[in-house]
């Protein structure tokens, strides 16, 4: 397993702390946590997509028809 923290993790971390601190070397502001979900919904769809389980739509016409 990688010793790299996951997107999930990330967002639990970040959910857990403030969302602004100050001190200082200056002051830090983190993304809204609706902005991170957003981000991990998108990043999640484009795996599915990359390893095919995304939808895909086809149109079907029945035989015998003009």
């Amino acid at each position: 397993m990688s010793s790299d923290p996951t997107l999930e993790d990330a967002i639990r971390e970040n959910a857990a702390g403030p969302k602004r601190a100050q001190g200082d070397s200056g002051s830090m502001e983190q993304h809204s946590l609706k902005d991170q979900i957003e981000a991990d919904k998108y990043l999640a769809s484009k795996e599915a997509v990359r390893h095919g389980i995304g939808i895909k739509t086809v149109k079907i016409s029945p035989d015998g028809t003009t």
